[in-house]
């Protein structure tokens, strides 16, 4: 996230004083991403070294008031025109996590899998909830409709990336499962292809074989990602 040019962005629509940014800035983006004053300040202290926000008196309560310069409104053009690299994602915890529960021991990474989409799909809920709220805002009309809008551009964002984070899970569920079943598969040929000619590896000599009534009927169902049916 770029906090300096979400400034700039703020800037541009005329002087503001540090705490004002905050606001709006939260107020734009619905508090998903929560700044604390320090860092408003922070930011607006090197934009002012690199040249590119000044400051331009104070208001009637000693507030300093920031302006920007031509320098970064250059920046903020640049910023606007220029695709988000994606190059070089982030770290996401999540795919590290499920990497490194990979033959972990002690680590049953199908329950790791089902709580995380249990947490997914309550949020993706939490944030269709408030997209309709904002909507309904929206449709009222008022002053903070500019405001309303931007924020149902975000809720929709984190309703997307939800989702997505849902399927990659079902998606993450099913390899996993058709990577154990090929496993087992794989070893069962071995134990046939080193057993005596004319027995097979499930069948000791001088003993019927018996049928895996596990793996008959309703045993050789597994239960569907995120739901309790099968």
């Amino acid at each position: 996230m770029s906090i300096r040019h979400g400034l700039l962005a703020l800037l541009e629509q005329g002087p503001r004083y540090g705490s004002q940014l905050r606001t709006e800035f939260e107020s734009r983006t619905g508090a998903t991403w929560p700044l604390n004053v320090g860092q408003v300040y922070t930011t607006l202290n090197r934009l002012e070294r690199d040249g590119m926000v000044a400051q331009d008196g104070a208001d009637d309560a000693g507030r300093a008031l920031y302006v920007i310069t031509e320098t970064g409104r250059s920046e903020l053009r640049s910023w606007f025109e220029t695709p988000v690299d994606r190059s070089n994602p982030p770290r996401d915890e999540l795919a590290i996590k499920l990497a490194m529960a990979v033959g972990a021991p002690g680590v049953d990474i199908r329950a790791v899998i089902q709580a995380q989409r249990h947490h997914t799909v309550r949020a993706m809920q939490d944030y269709t909830r408030l997209k309709a709220q904002a909507l309904a805002a929206i449709e009222g009309g008022g002053s903070e409709e500019r405001d309303d809008v931007a924020w149902l551009l975000v809720l929709e964002q984190l309703i997307f990336q939800t989702e997505a984070e849902a399927r990659w899970l079902d998606h993450c569920e099913v390899r996993l499962v058709r990577l154990s079943a090929g496993t087992g598969r794989g070893a069962g040929a071995a134990a046939a292809k080193a057993a005596p000619p004319g027995e097979s590896a499930e069948q000791p000599r001088g003993r019927s074989a018996r049928p895996d009534l596990s793996m008959t009927g309703t045993g050789a169902q597994r239960t569907r990602p995120g739901t309790g049916r099968t």
